[in-house]
Formats: structure tokens, C-alpha cells, sequence
């Protein structure tokens, strides 16, 4: 019993990590997007110095981890928990290098102005906030429906981001000036993109985690 104890605790602990790492690759795409929208570079460089945090808290994981598996000798589902923590805490890392990618877009736009209002970059952001969350939320309490929600909200996310791609080729079209902020913009959608595609992978790992099966969501 004080083994399990021990099991369980250290499965909390992870299970805070991730809440954690969660919560910032949330913030730091908010906080990216924010940036572009105010086409405020300040706030930019401040996202790229924090890259680092995502890096130590997923360091963290993997050696929490590392030491349950040596110590408690997990098997099973509680062996599968650990497994998928490692998957879901790099997918976590990921998310928030892309987040400073799109930091780094604004920083190369410094000094120039939108070629257009933002609106459909800053809803696919939304959308994936609530996905980067809520794919978390689904690994912590085991709730494959919350896992399988990825897979509709990725939907929405890709039709977002092929109706900005469609919108930017008319404007290199029509204006040849605006081929290099669309072209920057357009690599803004593709981080944003990937990150939801991310979280599916967070949702597949889930289904795995409690199903025993693992489904294909990035369809």
C-alpha cells in the first residue's frame, strides 16, 4: 500500500507538470499572437527569452518519470500513464517552440505595418488555446470525449488556415509589395496549425491511455 501511495503521488506530480506546461504553451501562444496583432516587437523578445521554461519543466517530466519507473516498477496502465506523460510533455515543449516562432515573425515585421486586420489568425489561436487545455484537461481525468473533441476543433482549425492561405495568394496577386509579409503570415497560420495538431496527438494518447487503442485524430 505505501508503494501505491508513493505511485500515486509521483502520477499527481506529473499530472501537475503537465497542468503546467500546458498553461504556459497556452499563454505564450496568446501572448505571440497579442504581439502580432499589436505588431509590438518588445513583447515579442520578451516570448523568446522565456523559451526556456517549457524545456525545464519537460526535463522535469522525464526524470520524475525516469524514477517512478525505477523505483515503483509500474506495469500495465499505471506503466502506460508514465509513457504517455513523456509523449504529452513533448508535445507540450513543441508547442511552445512554435509559439516563439510566431514571436520571431513579429520581430522581422518591426517597423512595418499589417498589409491587413488580423481576424482569422487570432480565432485560429483561440481555438487552439482551448484545444491546448482542454487536451490536458483529457489526459487528467481520462475523458475521451474531451480527447476526441480534438479532432473536430482540428477540423475547424484547418479551415481556418486555408481560408487565410486563399486570402493572402490574392493579396501577393494583386500587390507584389505584400509577397513578403504574406508569406510571413502565412507561416504564422502553420505554426498555429501545427500546435493544434499537437494537442490531437495529446487527445490520441489519451484514448490510448484509457482505451488500450490508439485512433488517428490528425485526419
Amino acid at each position: 500500500m505505501v508503494k501505491r501511495r508513493e505511485f500515486d503521488h509521483g502520477l499527481e506530480e506529473l499530472q501537475s507538470l503537465l497542468g503546467e506546461m500546458g498553461r504556459r504553451a497556452e499563454e505564450a501562444l496568446g501572448a505571440s499572437m497579442k504581439a502580432l496583432v499589436d505588431m509590438n516587437a518588445d513583447a515579442a523578445r520578451e516570448i523568446i527569452g522565456q523559451d526556456l521554461e517549457l524545456n525545464h519543466l519537460e526535463m522535469k517530466v522525464t526524470e520524475l518519470g525516469a524514477r517512478l519507473i525505477a523505483t515503483q516498477q509500474p506495469v500495465a496502465k499505471d506503466l502506460r500513464s508514465i509513457l504517455a506523460a513523456f509523449k504529452i510533455s513533448s508535445d507540450l515543449e513543441r508547442m511552445g517552440d512554435l509559439a516563439v516562432d510566431i514571436a520571431k515573425v513579429v520581430v522581422r515585421l518591426e517597423g512595418q505595418k499589417l498589409i491587413k486586420p488580423l481576424i482569422d489568425l487570432p480565432r485560429m489561436a483561440e481555438i487552439v488555446q482551448t484545444m491546448i487545455r482542454e487536451s490536458v484537461r483529457s489526459y487528467v481525468d481520462g475523458n475521451v470525449d474531451l480527447a476526441y473533441k480534438m479532432a473536430k476543433d482540428d477540423d475547424a482549425v484547418d479551415a481556418l488556415y486555408s481560408q487565410i492561405i486563399r486570402e493572402l495568394f490574392t493579396l501577393m496577386v494583386e500587390d507584389p509589395k505584400t509577397i513578403n509579409q504574406s508569406m510571413l503570415l502565412s507561416f504564422v497560420g502553420r505554426y498555429i496549425e501545427r500546435i493544434a495538431d499537437h494537442a490531437t496527438n495529446i487527445g490520441e494518447n489519451t484514448v490510448y491511455l484509457v482505451m488500450g487503442k490508439r485512433p488517428e485524430l490528425n485526419s
